[in-house]
């Protein structure tokens, strides 16, 4: 966990953070039934073949173990990949990798769709667990 001085809430932060300075905050119900969603649909990306913008949804959704995500560090951590080149089905299962990373949840959902280009609209779904 990182020290509180390095948080990014409760500091004004004026652009995009990576996957290591992610903030979580403690849960304290572990024995709840609970599910964390979020979704935004201002999540893009540049196509590292054409570099060409690709706008996405993003739907997240998981079962916290002992920590949750932080909601201003996840919109300053998408903010991120505004400018990086990368496909679709890669930024799906980055996301998945970081997010798991950053609050060791029991388990977790990224539902990535990529809005249509050339007529195609292409949705990437990644587990954790995987549901083999």
């Amino acid at each position: 966990m990182r020290q509180e001085d390095d948080r990014v809430l409760g500091r004004e932060t004026r652009g995009p953070i990576g996957a290591e300075q992610l903030d979580t905050v403690p849960w304290n119900h572990a024995g709840a039934d609970a599910v964390v969603e979020y979704s935004t649909s201002e999540l893009t990306a540049i196509c590292p073949v054409t570099g060409q913008p690709d706008f996405y949804e993003l739907k997240l959704s998981y079962r916290p173990a002992t920590r949750l995500l932080e909601s201003k560090a996840m919109k300053l951590y998408l903010w991120g990949f505004r400018d990086r080149g990368v496909f679709a089905e890669d930024l799906a299962a980055i996301l998945l990798e970081d997010l798991i990373a950053a609050c060791e949840p029991e388990e977790m959902t990224v539902d990535l769709t990529q809005q249509v280009r050339g007529g195609l609209q292409l949705r990437t779904v990644v587990r954790h667990p995987s549901e083999r």
